[in-house]
């Protein structure tokens, strides 16, 4: 079938708009309608260069829809099921599956590349196979993907809106909730605010926190922080410093989140400076693969115990929290529609990053229906 996406050519260029060829999905996999794709940073890092993807590559990861088909095999998901697209395949059987780590599934090695159950592409473009983000492909109005990647939901639930729960809000969730931690009691600094960071303040307000210091040069973000449970705002790391000291009787953040669009290395001093001591700092953000400098003072690490860890998917496990989140926005719980700044069609998607660059967005939304 021939369906239309957004395809990458060449790094530091636009989204070019495209007709491709779709072909049938094979064994264990599904045909999916789009419905909604949120505009995630992490295609912006393929753009720039910041992760490495193989090119021709048709964006987008963080989607949600309809099954339209089903290849051989497929028992979990049937024609008409709604989906929401988990950024990391699960199989459920491999040994990090196997120890209740599905985020560090091992079929989720490459982020950008062919189907994973035979290497092969489903997506085509004048006789030239495609990659696809994340194993997706979301920036299209149909997708074929493996039923790793899919996790149905209940239909009730905005397809608009449970996009969102395919990468950042279960990432930012997360991070806060699983890679940090936060328990009662706790204060929290979030270091950045956009999709992620607005989905970890949320996540930390939720498990207790009692002071969420959301941290982001923009005022627009800063103001949406305290609609998602920020009890204090600084535009910078510097900025916060003194606030969290007087705010928290000088203890400092129990968890430190950081959730900015890019990281850099230089940017990690100032992170650990806000921990207290056991601290947690958790690095969300995506840095630059090529990075191999972090300016750090790790003697105030090891005197202090304080930690610094990685997350990829808020460390969480898309089967069960992405359907446990959509629960929480059904019972107003969590804020979904409040993330939603604009929307956009696809042709307009350009337009969308170039509003996310600007800092107009806590995220735009692609809208096919």
């Amino acid at each position: 079938m021939q369906t239309r996406a957004a395809v990458l050519h060449e790094i530091n260029t636009p989204w070019k708009i495209e007709t491709i060829e779709l072909d049938p999905p094979k064994a264990g996999e599904v045909l999916v309608k789009l419905a909604a794709t949120g505009l995630c940073h992490s295609d912006e890092h393929s753009v720039t260069g910041d992760m490495p993807t193989g090119l021709p590559i048709i964006g987008g990861h963080e989607g949600a829809g309809r099954v339209e088909a089903v290849g051989p095999g497929v028992t979990e998901l049937a024609v008409g099921d709604h989906v929401v697209f988990s950024f990391l395949p699960s199989c459920g059987r491999c040994p990090s599956c196997a120890a209740g780590q599905q985020n560090l599934c091992d079929l989720g090695a490459h982020l950008g590349g062919f189907q994973i159950s035979d290497g092969t592409a489903r997506h085509h473009l004048n006789g030239q196979d495609i990659h696809t983000m994340c194993l997706l492909g979301t920036f299209a109005e149909h997708t074929v993907v493996n039923v790793a990647s899919a996790v149905k939901i209940d239909a009730d639930i905005p397809l608009d809106k449970a996009c969102l729960l395919g990468c950042g809000v279960t990432t930012g969730w997360g991070s806060a909730v699983y890679a940090g931690g936060v328990g009662p009691g706790d204060a929290v600094a979030v270091v950045g605010v956009g999709g992620l960071g607005s989905s970890a303040v949320q996540g930390a307000r939720l498990a207790g926190a009692e002071k969420i210091f959301a941290i982001d040069p923009v005022a627009f973000k800063r103001d949406s922080a305290k609609a998602f449970g920020a009890t204090h705002t600084a535009a910078s790391v510097a900025e916060a410093i003194e606030l969290i000291r007087e705010a928290t009787a000088g203890r400092m953040c129990n968890q430190v989140i950081s959730t900015t669009s890019v990281g850099h290395g230089a940017e990690v001093a100032g992170l650990l400076s806000l921990a207290a001591k056991r601290g947690k700092v958790v690095i969300t953000n995506i840095h630059p693969w090529t990075e191999m400098e972090v300016t750090a003072n790790f003697f105030e690490l090891t005197l202090w115990e304080k930690q610094l860890i990685g997350s990829i998917f808020g460390s969480a496990n898309p089967r069960l929290d992405i359907p446990q989140l959509a629960r929480l926005y059904r019972g107003g719980q969590l804020d979904l529609d409040g993330m939603v700044t604009r929307t956009y069609s696809l042709d307009e998607l350009n337009q969308g990053y170039q509003d996310m660059r600007d800092g107009k967005n806590i995220r735009g939304v692609v809208v096919f229906e």
